[in-house]
């Protein structure tokens, strides 16, 4: 296998705009784009709602930069934040230059539209396709550049690490099987989330962790892993997303009663959805994730949900915005509402569950991606920079791959430029182990009575048992020493596929143990963390505790649990103060 100078293991939106970004830093790199889909199936295709960015005048970078900090209940680094909103315009400008339609008002100008947990409209769109044009264009804008070379439909198994830093991965080449080394003076990691640890999400199937899981077995600490996020708007039975640009766009949620339950718990008054001009942070619809799913946990409680045949529902309601807002705003709603739910939404009202749908944590990096491992990078959904927090906001995660996609690129390159070339012989040496690691533990392996199924099914119950919208010590604990129980089994574990062609069986197995890894990141670091912040929620310790944990967890790699470890919180200009939403913001 040739050498190259950048290894991107992930070809999705934070994937492509890495490469873009190494290949503009110096024309003369090359880049070994390495992904287990063809990169147009890659899980940013499936964004809707928007990438926010402020560009009218009516907003300003102060708001956008306290909104992300409040939303993400102030377990954010500032300094990151600052730079995140700062960089924002300029990269959804340059997307729009590389041919990504963004919706427009008449007289032409970039629309946007309100989205939940922002004071301000600040989220440009392209109709509620808005992931899928993203990608498209970072696609085909790739394709301009010789120095990005595909790898398409390898998986990545493992990071090499030669002479202290990391130097290129070991892949499996799915079409044959083979283990290869594909080798670079640096690394980025691109691969997404884990939201497939949980049973019922919005991700799709190849959102399994294993960069994470890659990272943190090189000893890098995964970071805030207890933070994972809920969408409200979930189609019961698929978890297919019903996006934040619904409610957006003036759509409301009832109960069983068709009561508008939101204005119960302090989001802020009902939105005149026939003014468009009322003001959007009234709209108690676009109070942040955490807060509705956790409305929802509430009035399923009071017996106040919807029964259905995939559980409890409410119903998001937007025929009041009659077909043509419908078709021009949200067409793709009402395309998934009509094949997954089987009603058309300008004439019956969409049953709705809140859906795991985001990593607020990942791996641990700075401003520029790079990790502790030299050499090492991460950018997109896999990474914290952190300026999600405890909560991230809807719109922000498109521009951040976007932002340190592009940064990861940058730094990687520079990082690239200054090594001596690659020694492939002791690379070669570490490829043929994990061949053989493989090969021994799945695909020779004889006399295994455990199923991947099983395993998979048990840890997906375990994490929304324990690790869910709402935690305790007792579920968490319960949660911590299943997963114990499910690692030691999964060295038991049998294939019936011993081939080596497309083997998707062994791809399982393979993404099974990442995830296992992730799931016990997440439930031992909520474990540790004894207070309610965000997304994490503890019944026992209800108060958020900014004197014992505002601070950010880390979580490293261990022989049995991992140890659980933390560091400070960067604070700027805006110190800790009490997360508000309704009128008590009003201006």
């Amino acid at each position: 296998m040739p050498v190259h100078d950048v290894v991107i293991v992930g070809g999705g939106g934070a994937g492509l705009r890495a490469a873009i970004a190494v290949t503009e830093t110096d024309p003369s790199l090359e880049v070994a784009l390495v992904s287990k889909v063809y990169p147009m199936r890659s899980h940013t295709v499936a964004a809707e709602g928007g990438a926010a960015a402020v560009i009218k005048d009516h907003d300003s970078f102060e708001n956008h930069i306290f909104d992300t900090i409040s939303g993400g209940d102030w377990l954010v680094d500032q300094d990151a934040i600052e730079l995140f909103v700062n960089e924002a315009p300029n990269e959804l400008v340059q997307l729009e230059h590389w041919g990504c339609p963004w919706s427009r008002e008449p007289d032409g100008k970039v629309a946007v539209r309100p989205f939940g947990g922002m004071k301000k409209e600040r989220t440009w769109y392209a109709a509620d396709k808005t992931g899928f044009h993203m990608l498209h264009s970072l696609f085909q804008t790739s394709l301009k550049y010789p120095g990005i070379v595909p790898y398409d439909e390898w998986f990545a198994t493992t990071l090499l690490i030669h002479d202290g830093r990391c130097q290129g991965v070991a892949a499996l080449e799915q079409r044959t099987g083979r283990v290869e080394v594909i080798a670079g003076r640096s690394v980025i990691i691109c691969t997404g989330g884990a939201g497939k640890v949980y049973p019922f999400t919005t991700n799709g199937a190849i959102k399994t962790g294993d960069g994470m899981s890659m990272a943190y077995r090189a000893g890098v600490p995964l970071k805030d892993m207890e933070f994972v996020q809920y969408h409200p708007t979930g189609l019961p039975g698929t978890g297919i997303l019903i996006t934040e640009a619904a409610r957006g766009e003036g759509g409301i949620l009832v109960n069983s009663d068709g009561y508008r339950y939101l204005q119960d718990y302090n989001l802020g008054q009902p939105l005149d959805v026939s003014d468009s001009n009322h003001p959007v942070k009234k709209s108690m619809e676009l109070g942040p994730r955490d807060r509705l799913s956790q409305a929802f946990i509430h009035e399923q409680r009071k017996g106040r949900t919807i029964k259905g045949k995939f559980g409890d529902v409410v119903y998001l309601d937007v025929r009041h915005l009659g077909e043509k807002i419908i078709d021009q705003k949200i067409p793709f709603v009402r395309e998934l509402a009509s094949k997954y739910a089987g009603i058309d939404p300008v004439h019956e009202p969409i049953p709705v569950r809140p859906v795991l749908h985001y990593f607020m944590g990942g791996i641990d990096t700075d401003k520029t991606g790079s990790t502790s491992l030299p050499g090492l990078y991460a950018a997109g959904e896999v990474a914290c920079v952190s300026i999600n927090g405890a909560n991230r906001l809807g719109s922000n995660s498109l521009t951040e791959l976007l932002v340190f996609g592009a940064r990861a690129g940058r730094a990687a390159a520079q990082f690239a430029l200054e090594q001596s070339p690659t020694e492939l012989a002791p690379l070669r040496k570490q490829v043929v182990d994990e061949d053989e690691r493989i090969t021994k533990s799945y695909l020779t392996k004889e006399g295994g009575t455990e199923r991947i199924s099983t395993i998979r099914t048990e840890m997906r119950d375990t994490m929304e048992d324990g690790a869910g919208i709402y935690r305790s010590e007792e579920g968490l604990k319960n949660t911590c020493n299943k997963l114990a129980e499910l690692r030691d089994r999964f060295s038991n574990i049998s294939l019936d596929d011993r081939s080596l062609t497309y083997n998707t069986e062994l791809i399982s197995v393979l993404e099974l143990d990442a995830m296992l890894d992730v799931a016990e990141a997440v439930a031992h670091s909520a474990r540790a963390r004894k207070e309610s912040r965000g997304s994490h929620q503890r019944t026992d310790h209800p108060v958020r505790d900014d004197d014992s944990y505002l601070m950010h967890s880390m979580a490293y790699k261990g022989d049995g649990a991992p140890k659980i470890d933390y560091k400070d919180v960067v604070i700027t200009r805006w110190p800790p103060g009490e997360r508000v939403y309704g009128q008590e913001q009003a201006e």
